[in-house]
């Protein structure tokens, strides 16, 4: 690669009114990260394909009304970024009231409880209770699995675990059925998890899993440890093939 050709894909832009650089191909979120700022979110993980799914990461562009998503918008040169700001704030409490009330959260008897990233999360940006109206669905946990359980109830629609099936382990027998408030992670096109043929059974939606929502069986309260360590390492191996 010729040093023409390497600057032409170097942008600068400014991030909390500090300078910053990076590749033409990379997000907003990418270089924070890289950065050691900042941005929240429950939808983005490092090894996994990026899609904006939560709404936590929006950030503040200048010249922009609306605000974008770290994690889907590419830098480009001459762009003033604010990640902190008043009306961030407002709006990502919203948000995670929001996902509180359109699920049952009951932390004190989740399996994820103190592990959870959604708990962690509300007690960052200081929520103590959801802002808008529970509503208190009735979903049908599918427990059909020799190994794993799948609790809607608990579930944001991140879809960590239908992009680390499909993406990493190749078997994409997850995906979100229906639409809005009916919207749910299911198994082979609405079979019992447990009856799924193309299931290897790897256990890597449930590790990616921000909730409680995938756990192993057997578990009680508190006991769920996401171990996530191994996505970096298997990301590289598969872009090495």
């Amino acid at each position: 690669m010729t040093e023409a050709i390497q600057r032409a894909r170097t942008k600068t832009l400014t991030i909390n009114g500090q300078a910053f650089s990076g590749r033409s191909d990379q997000t907003i979120l990418q270089v924070a990260r890289e950065n050691n700022i900042d941005i929240p979110t429950l939808c983005a993980i490092e090894g996994l394909t990026d899609i904006g799914a939560c709404r936590l990461c929006l950030v503040e562009i200048e010249g922009q009304r609306e605000l974008k998503p770290a994690c889907t918008t590419r830098i480009k040169d001459g762009m003033v970024v604010l990640t902190d700001t008043e009306r961030l704030r407002k709006r990502r409490k919203t948000v995670l009231s929001f996902l509180f009330a359109e699920r049952n959260h009951v932390c004190s008897v989740c399996v994820s409880n103190a592990h959870c990233e959604l708990q962690k999360m509300g007690a960052k940006v200081g929520l103590t209770h959801a802002e808008v109206p529970y509503l208190y669905p009735k979903l049908q946990v599918d427990a059909s699995h020799r190994r794993f359980i799948n609790d809607p109830n608990r579930c944001i629609l991140c879809t960590r675990c239908v992009r680390v099936c499909d993406e990493i382990e190749g078997a994409h027998i997850l995906d979100i059925f229906a639409r809005g408030l009916e919207s749910r992670i299911i198994a082979e096109m609405g079979q019992p998890w447990g009856e799924s043929e193309n299931c290897t059974g790897c256990g890597k939606c449930v590790q990616v899993c921000p909730t409680g929502a995938l756990n192993e069986k057997g578990l009680s309260v508190a006991e769920q440890h996401k171990r996530r360590g191994f996505l970096p390492y298997l990301t590289a191996m598969k872009r090495g093939r």
